[in-house]
């Protein structure tokens, strides 16, 4: 008697409609990861302006100098340096479809006293690109240079 082998797997007809169910849930996905990747992106700027900024306090108090951190090119978002006595000690990258600015305007800058202070408040907004969904947040440099991070807008 001959016996008749099974055929396991999948039809042509099966994995189609399996990528058609695929490509309509990653359809839906990817607006929220845009928006989900925004958030981020600014999220790390602001946490990485706080970073040059502790950085440039302690600077400051540890070689007993002025220590300034300001924009590299025409505006924070193309990035920033810490410099002493005119000598950059470290430089940051820009970000790419933010706008960071301080309340001086985009050119403003931050300098930090021997002693770690600044001598007044000084705020900078770092903004998403429009129509991403994002929010705002806000750093702060309070008068006695400690640096801080706040959701939304600087008032």
């Amino acid at each position: 008697m001959l016996a008749l082998k099974r055929v396991t797997g999948f039809t042509l007809l099966e994995l189609l409609a399996t990528i058609a169910v695929v490509a309509i849930i990653a359809s839906l996905a990817v607006p929220s990861f845009q928006n989900m990747i925004a958030k981020q992106r600014v999220r790390s700027a602001g946490n990485d302006l706080v970073t040059s900024l502790n950085f440039a306090r302690s600077e400051a108090v540890k070689r007993n100098a002025t220590v300034i951190v300001k924009p590299s090119g025409a505006t924070w978002a193309a990035g920033w340096e810490v410099e002493v006595g005119g000598a950059d000690i470290r430089k940051h990258e820009g970000f790419d479809g933010l706008t960071i600015t301080s309340k001086t305007g985009t050119d403003g800058q931050f300098g930090f006293l021997r002693d770690g202070r600044r001598g007044d408040n000084d705020k900078v907004t770092v903004l998403p690109p429009s129509g991403s969904g994002a929010s705002s947040l806000c750093v702060t440099v309070s008068a006695t240079g400690k640096p801080s991070l706040d959701s939304g807008a600087c008032p």
